[in-house]
C-alpha cells in the first residue's frame, strides 16, 4: 500500500474515538461513512498499526492514510465566496442564498471552500469544513474550521452556547415590538427572541416588519418554524408561510446577519456582521 497522506494528533482535552476525529483531517476522504470504510479496508493505521472503528485518540499519535482504488480525489468546484475573516485556525464566509452548506451535491459551500481560502501551517490542518449550517435559501455568515483542534473546539463552543448569533428577517403581519417564542420542535425544548427593528405599511401583507432574531437553540428551522407558529412567517417562506402569502420568486427574507465569540486559541473577542441583502433594503429605505 502506498502512504497517501499522514496527520500528527495535538495534545486534545479528551479521548475519542478515531471515527470521529478522523473526519476531515485528510483531503481525499472527508465524510464519516468514507472514514469507517476505509478503518475497515485496514487503510487507516495509528503509529503505523491497523486499528478498529473503536481506537481511541488521546494526542501524539501518527494517523496515516493509505491508497486505494476507490478512494480518489474530489473534483475542485470553482465558486467564488467572500471571505470576511481568515487566520491558521478558523474562518468566516459569507453564503449567497440557493446554495447548501454541505451534502451529496457537488456544488456546496463545504466543497468551495478549499479554493477560497488559505491552507494552515498548523500540524493539525485539515481540509476546512463549517461547524455549523444555514439552511439552502438563507444567506449570511458562516463559522470555518481550519484545523482538527479548532473544529473540536468550535464545536464545544457551540454545544456550550458560547457563540452568539444574530440574524435578520422580514416577517409578516402585525407583531409586538419585542417577545420571545418557546414553540417546541421535534418534541424538544427550543427557545428564540425577537425585537422588531422598523416596519412598512404593505397593500398585500397588511405590513412587514423588520425583526432582530436570536436563537438560543439550534433546532432545524427554528426560526421560520417559531415566526410561523406566532402568527408571523417569514417572507418568501413556501414551508411554513401561511396559504394566499407565499411571495414566489424572490427568496428567503433571512439573513445570519451577525457571530460573536471568544478565538478559542488567541482569546481574542470576536465579532462580524454582514450587512443585510439588496432585497432588504428595497423594503426597508
Amino acid at each position: 500500500m502506498k502512504l497517501i497522506e499522514s496527520h500528527i494528533v495535538p495534545s486534545i482535552e479528551k479521548p475519542i474515538r478515531i471515527q470521529e476525529y478522523a473526519v476531515g483531517i485528510f483531503t481525499t476522504i472527508s465524510t464519516k461513512s468514507a472514514i469507517k470504510k476505509a478503518l475497515k479496508k485496514g487503510l487507516i493505521k495509528v503509529n503505523d498499526g491497523v486499528v478498529t472503528t473503536a481506537k481511541y485518540i488521546v494526542g501524539g499519535e501518527t494517523i496515516s492514510l493509505f491508497e486505494i482504488e476507490q478512494i480518489t480525489t474530489q473534483k475542485k468546484l470553482k465558486l467564488k465566496l467572500e471571505v470576511i475573516f481568515e487566520d491558521d485556525y478558523l474562518a468566516i464566509v459569507y453564503k449567497p442564498a440557493g446554495i447548501l452548506v454541505s451534502g451529496n451535491k457537488f456544488k456546496t459551500i463545504s466543497n468551495a471552500l478549499i479554493q477560497n481560502l488559505k491552507k494552515s501551517i498548523k500540524i493539525d490542518a485539515v481540509k476546512p469544513q463549517p461547524v455549523h449550517r444555514l439552511d439552502y435559501p438563507t444567506t449570511g455568515l458562516l463559522l470555518i474550521g481550519k484545523t482538527s483542534s479548532s473544529i473540536l473546539k468550535l464545536n464545544k463552543l457551540f454545544e456550550n452556547k458560547e457563540i452568539q448569533k444574530v440574524y435578520h428577517a422580514i416577517t409578516i403581519g402585525d407583531m409586538k415590538s419585542s417577545g420571545s417564542v418557546d414553540f417546541t420542535i421535534d418534541k424538544k425544548e427550543s427557545f428564540s427572541y425577537y425585537k422588531v427593528l422598523n416596519t412598512v405599511p404593505s397593500e398585500r401583507f397588511k405590513c412587514l416588519n423588520l425583526v432582530k432574531l436570536t436563537p438560543k437553540t439550534g433546532r432545524k428551522h427554528q426560526l421560520r418554524k417559531h415566526l410561523s407558529a406566532i402568527g408571523n412567517p417569514i417572507l418568501g417562506d413556501k414551508l411554513y408561510g401561511k396559504d394566499g402569502f407565499i411571495l414566489n420568486g424572490k427568496g428567503l427574507y433571512l439573513h445570519a446577519y451577525s457571530l460573536e465569540f471568544e478565538h478559542p486559541f488567541t482569546k481574542e473577542k470576536m465579532y462580524f456582521h454582514k450587512d443585510n441583502p439588496k432585497n432588504f433594503d428595497k423594503i426597508f429605505t
